[in-house]
């Protein structure tokens, strides 16, 4: 069996990682298993694990402190498998292991998939723009193919409560907000205000992914409007469906506008079409009504600024493994910024507050 600088580095405990795969993977395994934290993860520790013929993907929560509702593997394991015989592309589970004593942390693995992922301009300026009109309606129709499951017909009707799920949602990100300050902010205070007194009724409930945008989709090689799996469903639930919308239009960039800063301009060329046309169509297919779409996005662009400052607070902690930590908590700010621009410039009257 062999290690890496890096497996020492994220603490993963190979010897009793092999054990258990041992016994969760059909035929059992070999004792030569290598690991490799796969770089781009801010939130949750990735490996790629391989025995030399086969690969797999191992998710675990991230180091240090963290909400403790947040980052639950049982959660993720289980919408996959729910997941398996639908409309909706996500990789195969291999496995849920809840004994903290095998790595220090609960995990799964699943199966690697076969594709690519566009995380940066870079990546979708290579495609054509054919190609990237085809992948943005694949995109929305994967989307709304995930909000069209019934949860009850897969197993999932007890996974969640779709009622109160915005409520829940502004005090969960609140008090997460409270846990991982490293400087006080009176704008997280501003927008939080508008959003409460602007709170939308429920009308769509669902399957809710939580973080649905390009790089979290795996395209085939040969074919990048072809989706071949939907990852990172660390924060899946039963909620308000719009919500995804909401944090895909935070994601959705568009040349002539300041870009997140995370997708940094992955969507603003020729082919992905505008947000507006990227809603037009998800509210075609689904028939829904999107008319308070403001206070969803507002919300995303919220909810984002504090994951950000979450991780941002780990690495000053010394509690995250890999790179590309040293930039997020300048991200922090600019998020909460358009989330009141979004809010100020919005036709809900409570929403401009």
């Amino acid at each position: 069996m062999t290690t890496s600088t890096e497996n020492v580095a994220a603490r993963l405990d190979l010897t009793a990682l092999v054990r258990w795969l041992d016994v969760a993977v059909e035929g059992g395994i070999g004792s030569q298993v290598t690991a490799r934290l796969i770089a781009g993860g801010r939130s949750n520790p990735t490996f790629e694990l391989t025995d030399g013929s086969r690969y797999w993907i191992l998710r675990r929560p991230p180091y240090g402190h963290v909400l403790p509702s947040a980052h639950d593997m049982g959660r993720e394991h289980r919408v996959l498998s729910a997941l398996q015989d639908t409309a909706v592309p996500v990789p195969r589970v291999v496995g849920l292991c809840t004994d903290e004593a095998v790595i220090g942390a609960p995990f799964y693995v699943m199966d690697k998939l076969e594709g690519r992922t566009l995380r940066t301009q870079d990546d979708t300026a290579v495609l054509t723009e054919d190609e990237r009109a085809a992948l943005a309606g694949a995109m929305i129709d994967t989307l709304a193919a995930i909000h069209e499951v019934v949860p009850e017909d897969v197993g999932l009707g007890d996974w969640g409560r779709s009622v109160g799920y915005l409520e829940r949602q502004l005090r969960r990100w609140s008090k997460q907000w409270d846990e991982s300050e490293t400087r006080p902010r009176s704008s997280v205070i501003d927008i939080l205000r508008r959003l409460s007194a602007s709170l939308p009724d429920l009308a769509w409930s669902g399957i809710v992914h939580g973080d649905f945008k390009i790089d979290n989709i795996m395209v085939a090689h040969d074919e990048p409007s072809r989706i071949v799996g939907v990852l990172d469903w660390e924060m899946a639930t039963l909620g308000d469906t719009l919500s995804d919308v909401g944090i895909l239009c935070s994601f959705w960039d568009q040349e002539g506008e300041p870009f997140n800063p995370i997708s940094a301009g992955a969507t603003a060329l020729p082919g992905f079409g505008s947000r507006e046309s990227v809603v037009g169509r998800y509210a075609e297919r689904r028939g829904v009504d999107v008319g308070c779409l403001d206070w969803y996005m507002a919300f995303a662009d919220f909810k984002l600024a504090v994951i950000l400052e979450g991780i941002h607070a780990r690495h000053l902690q010394r509690q995250t493994v890999g790179d590309g930590f040293e930039g997020v908590g300048a991200m922090v700010d600019p998020l909460l910024e358009r989330a009141l621009a979004i809010a100020s410039a919005s036709s809900i009257p409570a929403l401009r507050g």
